[in-house]
């Protein structure tokens, strides 16, 4: 008989709500793996809030190479009530993307039947499209300074830092995304070419050079604020979309809003050649830590994500269609408290619906 399949997943529950909602996906995590035959052995380790607060601690030495001998990662949420905001963030989260090289970050964006969306006369058939976001570059690179800090005369510089290198393994993720996703095989890089004159030049060289080697890719071209526009007036344009890491960040939170809120959006860090981390991409939510209440659903398709990703393709499908039904047949709402359904109640339907298979 052949051996099972065994996969090692870093699991970071992280603050907040962050433990809840991990221990939801990997109830559901499990019962993929039942029912196709493989096997995930998970190593917890608790970086967050709690930790740092009684150690002074972010991420202890030698801890990202720890994370290197894992084929995946599993987020919960990082963000202390207690904590000032960006050290947790800066030293855990940015850390990992950096340090593991997770130059990609992957942001589906697909409304469910059943699934409220704030965009009047749109449904599923018309919101289904993902973006491809830079994740190791521009804004967030940490370029700048300050001068005359805490004086009527203070200058802060933040810069935004471009590299070919970066530029062009990110495009070339996208075009070959498009191509594997095989939906309406269109491109659209996301810019602003018009004012920002030296990064975007280098990125709309470099987009429609590399577009040469994919004939078989429409390409196509928006400034980021009419993009904002056309994602609520005509969310049905687009299909994948590639951008740098500042733009990125803000249209993805417009694109988790229609397909339904932070309940369900989940995304990707990825090194296509290396440790990849999957998070959903509400944040701690503090307020409702311990009430099981939260909507586990985003982790839960983080894990999906993370199966997709490491290979187990049909097991990632039974996970998807378990969400819609749950989505469809079951939840009031998707915001926390309104589901009409406890955190771990959603977890067991979705486990159980993997478990059976569902027909939609």
């Amino acid at each position: 008989m052949a051996q099972e399949k065994t996969y090692k997943i870093a699991v970071i529950p992280g603050d907040g709500t962050g433990p809840e909602v991990i221990r939801e996906g990997v109830k559901v995590l499990d019962a993929a793996a039942e029912r196709f035959g493989f096997k995930l052995s998970y190593n917890y380790f608790d970086w967050g809030g709690e930790r740092y607060l009684k150690t002074g601690d972010t991420i202890p030495k030698g801890g990202i190479d720890e994370l290197r001998k894992h084929d995946a990662i599993y987020l919960g949420a990082i963000g202390h009530p207690d904590v000032t905001p960006g050290i947790l963030e800066k030293e855990i989260l940015l850390r990992i993307r950096f340090e593991l090289d997770q130059y990609i970050n992957l942001r589906p964006v697909k409304l469910y039947p059943g699934v409220w969306t704030p965009i009047k006369d749109k449904g599923p058939e018309d919101i289904d499209f993902v973006v491809v976001r830079e994740n190791t570059e521009g804004l967030y690179a940490g370029g700048g300074g300050f001068l005359r800090k805490g004086t009527p005369q203070e200058v802060a510089i933040q810069e935004s830092i471009n590299t070919r290198f970066g530029v062009e393994r990110c495009l070339r993720y996208a075009f070959e995304f498009c191509r594997k996703r095989n939906k309406k095989k269109t491109l659209t890089l996301v810019g602003k070419t018009n004012v920002l004159t030296y990064a975007w030049n280098l990125w709309e060289r470099t987009f429609y050079e590399v577009a040469k080697e994919y004939p078989d890719i429409k390409t196509d071209y928006a400034h980021v604020d009419a993009t904002c526009m056309w994602f609520v007036k005509n969310p049905e344009w687009f299909d994948v979309i590639v951008t740098d890491n500042m733009f990125g960040d803000i249209i993805t939170d417009l694109g988790a809003i229609i397909q339904g809120g932070m309940g369900i959006a989940a995304g990707g860090n990825i090194n296509p050649e290396g440790v990849s981390m999957f998070e959903p991409i509400g944040g701690s939510a503090p307020k409702y830590t311990g009430k099981n209440v939260i909507n586990p659903l985003a982790a839960i398709c983080a894990g999906m994500m993370m199966l997709e990703h490491l290979g187990e393709e049909e097991a990632a499908r039974a996970i998807e269609n378990a969400v819609i039904k749950v989505c469809r047949d079951h939840l009031k709402s998707l915001s926390a408290g309104k589901m009409g359904y406890s955190t771990s109640e959603v977890g067991d339907l979705v486990a159980n619906y993997t478990k059976e298979g569902v027909e939609l």
